[in-house]
């Protein structure tokens, strides 16, 4: 009786260390390449030693089970193999979990079609940025830019082709910017750069070079034969005695806007604050 008992402990070990390879193979395949992907391609051949050892084991002592403390180890095997499988169906869900709140997370503060940060992400955290610059007495400013001429794209060409051009031009802003930069679609063809510990003059440099970067690309659109030229009007504000919380640091940036529209578009304009 004791024999059977303890085989099957064993046997039942080394059926549930197969099992819990599934999740792990599942786990695997949705990590990228890197050390933590190595890692669990490290766990998943001690599981498979596991499962020869479970083997060997009722090889070598087949039939020498008699006594009821001879279950030690085949229990302990058994536990084992649970807990393996626990540890991997758990890991396996709480990555997906993991992900999908991150997901969820991302969806709230990103914009569906230009995968930049939204207005209600902005809103937060340019006030947090402004507080910030307060209190420890640190420039900040702010990139207002604009499409010239954009609606004759959509329609001349559609208002697919017109979201084809959003998304590019959220690429020239995002990869001209500095990385202590973020980049918003603030609304329609608007876009938003916060420049944190920038004063004014270095944010109307980086204005005027991402103006020259979208003045020279080459945009090619959905379902028209040739590529398309586009120009931007970007005004630029920065805090100062009379800009001091965020509706006044917009207001700057987009009368300076309208300013560059007004004076011919494809232009950088900015404002002393504190003039």
């Amino acid at each position: 009786m004791i024999t059977p008992l303890a085989l099957g402990l064993v046997f039942s070990g080394a059926i549930i260390q197969l099992i819990a390879l599934l999740p792990i193979r599942q786990l695997i395949a949705s990590l990228p390449p890197g050390p933590l992907r190595s890692r669990w391609y490290a766990m998943l051949a001690m599981i498979v030693l596991f499962f020869v050892g479970y083997l060997a084991y009722a090889n070598v002592f087949w039939g020498n089970h008699s006594k009821p403390i001879d279950l030690i180890v085949p229990a302990i095997f058994f536990l084992g193999a649970c807990f393996v499988w626990l540890t991997a169906t758990l890991s396996l869900q709480t990555m997906s979990d993991v992900m999908r709140i991150t997901l969820l997370e991302r969806e709230t503060i990103t914009d569906s079609l230009t995968g930049l940060f939204n207005r209600r992400y902005l809103d937060r955290r340019l006030n947090e940025d402004i507080a910030t610059a307060h209190r420890y007495s640190l420039p900040l400013s702010i990139m207002m830019i604009d499409i010239d001429h954009f609606k004759p794209v959509n329609d001349q060409f559609g208002h697919q082709a017109g979201d084809r051009a959003l998304v590019s031009l959220g690429e020239i802003i995002s990869e001209t910017v500095r990385e202590s930069d973020y980049v918003a679609r603030y609304g329609g063809e608007e876009f938003l750069v916060v420049a944190p510990y920038t004063p004014l003059p270095d944010a109307t440099g980086l204005s005027e070079r991402l103006r020259k970067q979208v003045e020279l690309a080459a945009f090619k659109l959905p379902d028209v034969p040739d590529e398309i030229r586009l120009t931007v009007s970007i005004g630029v504000a920065s805090l100062g005695q009379d800009v001091d919380n965020i509706e006044r640091l917009v207001h700057v940036a987009d009368d300076n806007l309208y300013r560059a529209k007004a004076a011919g578009r494809n232009r950088v304009v900015n404002g002393m604050p504190d003039a």
